[in-house]
């Protein structure tokens, strides 16, 4: 195949999304007969089947779901390109997705940016939420312009991309209620309910080293991937639960919790992850000098 056909693709697309030719042919106001001998022609076109056909229903095999995952790229920036070329007051409007990992605390994260995003009216912010390695992934195909994590670029990984350290603040615990006179702090977490960030998480690995350091054996109750779940359990008395000492404030106001102790042995890293293009270099490094400036002071 020496180029891609776009109507076929979109007809492609619609059954994907839509989860069958007949749904994706009252869309596309056509019969099911058409959708299903365009999307035909265009297996046939590429070389390979997209779905695997089972019990007469769709389901997208390997090479469809990285064909789906691309051509909703493809017709988001199509519609985002009609809704600009529309509207005149938009023309000169740019996109700029940052990407963050499911660990980063959000107020945090709101700290690194929201200067950044007042300066810079005339651009469209979008915050995407996902894993590390699938921000990553979209990092590499240009879909995310900037990320925001909680660990670098290990050596020897294959994403032309940069990462800047931003800083690292020490970890602080919290429980619903406060110690009593007679506990102390790291001494109490044995036996105590705790919550764990999940193995997505920089800090996992580190905590448990000094867990089993320290010969503390708390209960581990549950395990969450997401930062805010974590805490929103912890204000209810589910166990008690580290977050960093950067943010010890917030947490303490926003969830009716109390810091029983801190960890200067323990401590998050945070990084900015670019891609190799200057294209957004100026909105990249307000970013990373804003994030850098909150932990020098």
């Amino acid at each position: 195949m020496h180029h891609l056909n776009y109507h076929h693709l979109y007809y492609f697309y619609l059954v994907a999304r839509e989860g069958s030719i007949a749904k994706a042919a009252k869309l596309l106001h056509v019969t099911p007969q058409t959708v299903s001998g365009q999307l035909s022609t265009f297996e046939s076109q590429l070389g390979y089947s997209l779905f695997d056909r089972i019990n007469k229903r769709l389901y997208l095999n390997a090479k469809g779901k990285v064909t789906y995952q691309y051509a909703s790229e493809i017709f988001h920036k199509g519609n985002q390109l009609a809704e600009i070329l529309n509207n005149s007051d938009e023309v000169n409007t740019k996109e700029f997705v940052i990407g963050i990992t499911n660990g980063i605390p959000k107020v945090l994260f709101y700290d690194f940016v929201h200067d950044t995003m007042r300066k810079f009216a005339n651009v469209r912010f979008v915050i995407r939420e996902d894993s590390f390695d699938g921000l990553l992934k979209e990092l590499a195909i240009n879909a995310v312009d900037f990320i925001v994590a909680d660990r670098g670029i290990a050596p020897g990984t294959q994403v032309n991309a940069n990462s800047y350290f931003l800083g690292e603040s020490s970890l602080s615990f919290f429980a619903k209620q406060p110690l009593s006179a007679n506990q102390r702090f790291p001494d109490c977490l044995n036996h105590m309910p705790l919550l764990m960030q999940g193995n997505t998480s920089g800090i996992r690995h580190a905590l448990s080293s000094w867990l089993a350091t320290e010969q503390l054996y708390p209960k581990i109750v549950a395990e969450f991937d997401d930062s805010a779940l974590l805490k929103l359990f912890g204000s209810e008395n589910f166990g008690v639960f580290c977050a960093p000492s950067a943010i010890a404030e917030h947490v303490e106001k926003q969830y009716d919790v109390h810091c029983i102790g801190k960890s200067e042995a323990l401590s998050e890293r945070y990084y900015a992850i670019t891609g190799k293009s200057r294209a957004e270099y100026t909105l990249s490094e307000h970013i990373i000098g804003s994030a850098k400036e909150i932990f020098s002071n």
